[in-house]
């Protein structure tokens, strides 16, 4: 944000004398001798002589550089204004985001995954203070954001968001809270959160032998020591739902989702326990933890000065050399 303001505002006042100047000149002036040295003047005894304004015209170059003399001693300058906001006790989350097969499911529009990605991007541009990790997980789990405040990539995350054909197929819960919980242990954050979503219930089915397995109910200890506290999203509806766009020969699936675990997670680690059936509850449960976790922010103002009275006394200057040597060098027999 930037204004226009003068130093010394005041002396602005000065430049009502300038039209009393004008009539002084016109009704108290000395008469100006107008005569010109011509070898013949009859061209021009029907019109009236240009050299007439010369005078006047002098004046008048007078009074504008007086006047911009009158602005710079008012000293104009633009001033900028800009804030830096710093974060004094910020918050670190770590979102966990169930990307197994069923998050395809429609009973979300346009899919359970394709809503809460919605949500997740609004949620990451409302806290530009706050680091802000994204971890996914089916049968096995990915940190695939570290901690951050580069929103850009935060958001180009939360965009790619899909069904991972590279995790092993499953729902471990466990598995993904512990590897928030993991990223967030050596954090120096006054507040260290989890946002843990899924639409299913702990289901690991591990085809990788060297997959390391961890319970839910273990993981929500190692939180709770390590003073993490974990919000806990229930995402989909309660009946049949439609299966993923392509798979519609796969017959039609009843949620099966635990929310007894869901809600022993939050109540352990002093975290809530919600449940989204449909796109604007699930919007107003991450309004509803947006407001929870405040971060305390301080914002300095810094002024940045432009100053232009430098400009206004150079062409006051010019002005007055040219009305100088006008007055004294070519139009001295107008003039005297």
């Amino acid at each position: 944000m930037s204004h226009i303001e003068f130093v010394n505002p005041w002396f602005l006042i000065f430049l009502v004398l300038l039209p009393l100047l004008l009539l002084g000149r016109k009704f108290y002036g000395k008469k100006q001798n107008q005569a010109l040295q011509m070898p013949s003047l009859s061209a021009f005894s029907s019109a009236e002589p240009w050299y007439k304004w010369v005078p006047p015209a002098l004046y008048a170059l007078r009074l504008l550089a007086i006047s911009l003399l009158i602005v710079a001693l008012a000293r104009p300058r633009k001033v900028e204004i800009g804030t830096h906001v710093r974060a004094d006790e910020g918050v670190d989350i770590m979102l966990v985001v169930d990307v197994s097969l069923s998050m395809l499911a429609r009973d979300l529009k346009p899919t359970r995954l394709d809503a809460l990605k919605s949500v997740a991007e609004d949620f990451v541009k409302k806290r530009p203070t706050d680091r802000i990790g994204i971890v996914i997980y089916s049968g096995s789990a990915i940190n695939i954001v570290p901690l951050t405040t580069d929103k850009s990539v935060l958001v180009q995350a939360v965009r790619n968001l899909d069904s991972n054909e590279h995790l092993v197929r499953g729902t471990a819960i466990g598995v993904g809270l512990a590897t928030a919980v993991n990223h967030l242990e050596h954090s120096r954050a006054k507040s260290k959160v989890v946002l843990l979503i899924t639409d299913g219930f702990e289901d690991a089915d591990f085809y990788d032998s060297e997959a390391v397995y961890i319970s839910p109910q273990d993981a929500s200890k190692i939180a709770r020591e390590k003073q993490i506290k974990v919000y806990t999203i229930g995402i989909g509806t309660s009946g049949y739902v439609l299966p993923p766009i392509g798979a519609e020969n796969i017959p039609q699936n009843k949620l099966k989702l635990d929310e007894n675990l869901l809600k022993y997670i939050a109540n352990d680690t002093k975290g809530l326990y919600f449940r989204a059936t449909d796109n604007e509850r699930l919007k107003a449960i991450y309004e509803e933890i947006n407001q929870l976790e405040k971060s305390k922010i301080s914002e300095t103002k810094y002024y940045d000065y432009t100053e232009y009275y430098r400009t206004f006394v150079v062409w006051a200057f010019i002005l007055l050399c040219i009305e100088i040597i006008s007055r004294t060098l070519i139009f001295k027999q107008l003039t005297e």
